[in-house]
């Protein structure tokens, strides 16, 4: 008898144990989760915070589930600057309850296809359709027929000469954007910053495109002044990573003493990292970029591309959307620019940009 009674207090007191163990686990489990939400909440911070204010500067915001039937134009598909721009679209459309059809260029530079593709638009029932033009003119006869039409064009990203706008009576409703002057400032200054001093050099994008020129100003306003800084060469990469890394190639040669390249876009400035590293001169020359693409990401998480100013392309097509949904209520349009949040990625803080797109 004392043997059983010794038997069941031994179960009993295991029992108890293995139940007090479980609530241990249990509570550690419960108090490890919300310290992993909080670390994947500041990883996406910065993102969550460009997203409410973009929403801020566009309020009051539109009605959801008009049914309305949107149509959007961008530059192209074949970077993924403009697919993350495609998907604020569509996200944003189901938000609203709307739908949205996005279609682009081929290429890049293909400013005669881009048109007609905007012809065709018109000739389908969209209530609206928002653009982002390859240059400010290849668009212009397309939005004045638009507008014959009585049909709201929005600018998204890049927008039409106002001059020949005017001309044949193309209007514009809105325009949502970014500092692309200011993108390129901030990217030479970096560079300036790094190098202190030496020969540097920017690869522009497509000649004549306007986020492209003024990139290419903002770099040179950025070099300008900095003691000890020389511009060498001045050249269009045309948004290609193949181009810029010939031009890359061609000016180690014609200067092998450079020390930093600015490039208009990443894709461009990833081409020019892939010619520093053939050249064994990566260590040698400071690369800063624009957009932010994962790949850009990538690179500058191995130390290779040094930096690239950010925008976001997915708000970028969610503040399209809500810009077109406005002006289809009848919304008073009261800025000429709604302007969208910049940031510079380095190495040191390219983790803390997790989440953004």
């Amino acid at each position: 008898m004392k043997n059983a009674k010794r038997l069941i207090a031994a179960f009993l007191a295991a029992t108890m144990m293995f139940s007090m163990a479980g609530c241990s686990a249990k509570q550690e489990a419960k108090t490890a989760e919300p310290k992993s939400t909080t670390q994947e909440t500041q990883k996406n911070s910065a993102f969550a915070d460009a997203e409410k204010k973009l929403e801020e500067a566009l309020a009051p915001l539109p009605a959801k589930d008009s049914k309305a039937k949107l149509a959007a134009l961008e530059i192209t598909l074949a970077n993924p600057f403009w697919v993350t721009m495609k998907e604020g679209y569509e996200s944003a459309a189901a938000e609203y309850g709307v739908t949205i059809d996005v279609l682009a260029a081929p290429k890049e530079d293909d400013v005669n296809s881009q048109l007609e593709t905007l012809k065709t638009l018109l000739s389908k029932d969209y209530n609206a359709i928002a653009i982002s033009a390859i240059t400010p003119f290849n668009l212009v006869p397309g939005v004045a027929e638009a507008t014959k039409k009585g049909i709201p064009v929005v600018a998204v990203g890049t927008s039409v000469d106002a001059e020949e706008a005017k001309k044949v009576n193309a209007k514009i409703e809105a325009f949502i954007t970014s500092d692309f002057e200011e993108q390129g400032k901030m990217g030479a200054e970096f560079i300036a910053e790094k190098i202190g001093s030496g020969k540097v050099a920017i690869i522009e994008g497509l000649p004549g495109a306007a986020q492209g020129e003024a990139r290419k100003s903002g770099a040179q306003k950025g070099f300008e002044g900095k003691d000890g800084i020389e511009v060498v060469s001045v050249q269009p990469g045309n948004w290609d990573r193949k181009t810029a890394y010939d031009i890359t190639t061609n000016m180690l040669q014609a200067n092998p003493d450079l020390k930093g390249i600015f490039c208009a876009n990443d894709m461009m400035a990833l081409g020019a990292v892939e010619a520093l590293k053939a050249a064994n001169k990566k260590d040698q020359v400071v690369v800063v970029g624009v957009d932010f693409i994962e790949e850009a990401k990538a690179s500058i998480a191995k130390g290779e591309l040094d930096a690239t100013v950010a925008m976001s392309p997915y708000l970028f097509g969610k503040g399209g959307l809500i810009i077109a949904l406005k002006v289809l209520e009848g919304q008073t349009i009261d800025k000429d620019i709604y302007w969208t949040p910049l940031g510079l990625v380095t190495k040191d803080n390219v983790d803390s940009f997790e989440g953004w797109k």
